[in-house]
């Protein structure tokens, strides 16, 4: 069977979308030589711009999307394809907005699989999340979004699978968040006030631009609920129980700059917390489903030291997943959470899982004709 080209459209190049695309060119010829396909990126954006590449990505992609990306609308991209009559897409989305998720129907119904690292098209109204689902099962595409929780850890598929097998998942419960694990893991074993610890990660670049986005709760509140949903919940974000790491006094609408200078405020109510607690216990910023009840929390709590989660490292996450057949022993996940290398791999290993999926759908066909 000759080479199948595999038609890559990326929405995004910061950290992720850039690693991504250096990843693929330092594997084309592992792909070629393992599983006879050749990914190629027709079109790269950013937010504003487009760079349209007949001739498939070059070493050089930054210069030439530097000096000829262009002005785009969805409509734009979708004609593009069409006319050069290319197969085999995939839109990859390794963007954090919302814009992008409203065109992933649109999308679909031209024939593209999606992959996406964005977590947003998996929380919003439920409304939304069925009738993408609706289309993806009407065109025949696939939708894998295995970094949504974990980065590269094999979360979803895990859970996925066991569903799809009839396992009766009872509860999920971990800590999601590479930058609390970072945080509260070190906490716990030195004796530095937390809002150094902050600094230290904001400066190491654990945390989002603005420290805010992460003690929030709300990113981990968006994994939780991916989860619940893979597993038949219909819940909605707003009703997931956050408990933010804000105080009262730093979660006014201050600027970042007033924020950052007032971090010091911090440190009495945490260290309280940490002194309060029972012996040999450790503090982790967790989130927790409960399928009998169907309730959502993410919440800061004492945990046993000697415990998976109170033995945790570094920036890593665990996932525990409490199952009928396991009983009370869980199903224990845990890597790194976090980073652009592992994510971008999540995605390219999505990308190859729909890849190979479209090899053998052309070998089939090919069997068929002769």
């Amino acid at each position: 069977m000759p080479t199948l080209r595999i038609n890559i459209v990326l929405f995004g190049i910061g950290n992720v979308g850039s690693t991504l695309i250096n990843q693929v060119l330092q594997a084309q010829d592992f792909f070629l030589q393992q599983k006879n396909i050749e990914l190629r990126f027709p079109i790269i954006t950013n937010s504003t711009l487009a760079f349209f590449e007949k001739e498939g990505v070059k070493n050089q992609w930054e210069a030439n999307f530097a000096q000829s990306a262009i002005p785009f609308r969805i409509e734009d991209i979708i004609e593009y394809v069409q006319d050069l009559d290319l197969d085999n897409l995939i839109a990859v989305d390794a963007t954090a907005s919302e814009d992008i998720i409203k065109n992933y129907i649109p999308l679909v119904q031209a024939g593209f699989h999606i992959v996406a690292a964005n977590k947003k098209a998996n929380t919003l109204h439920y409304d939304f999340y069925k009738e993408l689902r609706s289309n993806l099962k009407r065109f025949d595409r696939k939708f894998l979004y295995e970094t949504n929780v974990g980065a590269g850890l094999p979360v979803i598929n895990t859970i996925k699978n066991l569903f799809d097998a009839g396992e009766e998942i009872t509860q999920i419960r971990g800590v999601f968040s590479g930058t609390l694990s970072y945080l509260f893991n070190r906490f716990g074993e030195e004796d530095v006030p937390f809002a150094t610890l902050l600094k230290e990660a904001e400066q190491l670049g654990y945390t989002e631009p603005d420290s805010r986005e992460d003690l929030s709760g709300n990113d981990v509140a968006r994994k939780l609920l991916i989860l619940a949903r893979e597993l038949g919940s219909n819940a909605e974000f707003s009703a997931v129980k956050i408990e933010s790491l804000f105080i009262p006094e730093l979660a006014t609408n201050l600027t970042l700059k007033e924020y950052r200078s007032q971090q010091r405020l911090f440190n009495k109510p945490f260290q309280i917390a940490k002194i309060t607690q029972a012996d040999n216990h450790v503090l982790r910023y967790v989130g927790n489903w409960n399928r009998s009840t169907d309730t959502l929390e993410v919440q800061l709590i004492s945990v046993p030291r000697n415990s998976p989660l109170g033995q945790l490292k570094g920036a890593d996450n665990l996932i525990e997943i409490y199952t009928e057949s396991y009983g009370k022993q869980p199903i224990i996940i845990q890597g790194a959470g976090a980073g652009k290398a592992v994510t971008a791999r999540g995605v390219l290993s999505d990308i190859i899982q729909i890849a190979d999926t479209l090899v053998y759908k052309e070998q089939l066909l090919q069997d068929w004709v002769a």
